[in-house]
């Protein structure tokens, strides 16, 4: 990191209109920051302690700086999470282009749901987030081209495109929810699920008669189980979308 120092601030940080926002003054001598380095300072301060303990503060104390710098980069934490989105999202390897759609398709979400649950609270930072950077541009322009190649229309490739990140997104975010206070109090998602078929079995089956009998197909699948048939079922419903020939 450059090491030039000031002993002044300005009052005044420069916004991408042109305007200058008022800013706190600060007489204390600051290293230079750059954007990627606070990003990557964000970043570690994310893994270490999620998306609850991520501050402001916490990430000036990472690069060595007082707080009120990080707003010559960022108005805000809201943007500091576009920056953080981007560069999580910058991480992703579009899988190889193949001849088959659906294998392509189904290797982006499952190289995506890996990405998700590799990073602390990256699904959370990634949801419904629209923050337009480099690395999102990069990973959107490959697989709208892989999309309208597969033959699907401008409009269907635009929402499929939309279909498969949310359902990345809400997949990995329901799948790294506690299941239950047992989970948060140390016990195993296996032995909840497990405990919870013996109950479904023994209810009266007078009363709940499905949950009696689909106990074991409820309870017994893993979280690579369910992903799986989810994704499959997500690509059934695009296939009806394409020509006889292309599906």
């Amino acid at each position: 990191m450059p090491t030039t120092r000031s002993t002044t601030r300005p009052t005044t940080r420069p916004t991408t209109g042109g305007v200058r926002t008022a800013m706190p003054e600060n007489d204390d001598a600051t290293p230079a920051l750059t954007r990627e380095a606070l990003t990557r300072a964000a970043l570690r301060v994310l893994e270490r302690e999620g998306l609850d303990g991520l501050s402001m503060r916490k990430v000036a104390a990472e690069v060595g700086v007082k707080a009120a710098s990080l707003y010559w980069h960022v108005r805000n934490k809201q943007e500091l999470l576009d920056l953080l989105s981007d560069a999580i999202l910058g991480t992703v390897e579009p899988p190889p282009h193949q001849e088959d759609w659906r294998a392509e398709l189904y290797e982006y979400c499952a190289r995506y749901r890996r990405l998700l649950l590799d990073n602390r609270d990256a699904a959370k930072v990634v949801a419904g987030r629209l923050a337009p950077g480099p690395c999102l541009l990069n990973l959107m322009e490959t697989q709208l081209d892989r999309l309208r190649s597969a033959g699907f229309s401008d409009a269907d490739t635009a929402m499929a495109s939309y279909l498969l990140g949310a359902f990345v997104q809400g997949f990995v975010l329901q799948e790294q929810s506690p299941i239950s206070a047992a989970e948060v109090l140390g016990t195993s998602r296996r032995d909840i699920a497990d405990a919870a078929g013996d109950l479904f079995r023994n209810l009266p089956t007078a009363q709940y008669p499905n949950l009696a009998d689909l106990a074991d197909h409820l309870t017994g699948p893993d979280m690579d189980a369910r992903f799986e048939f989810c994704v499959q079922r997500v690509l059934d419903g695009l296939a009806t979308l394409l020509p006889p020939d292309r599906r």
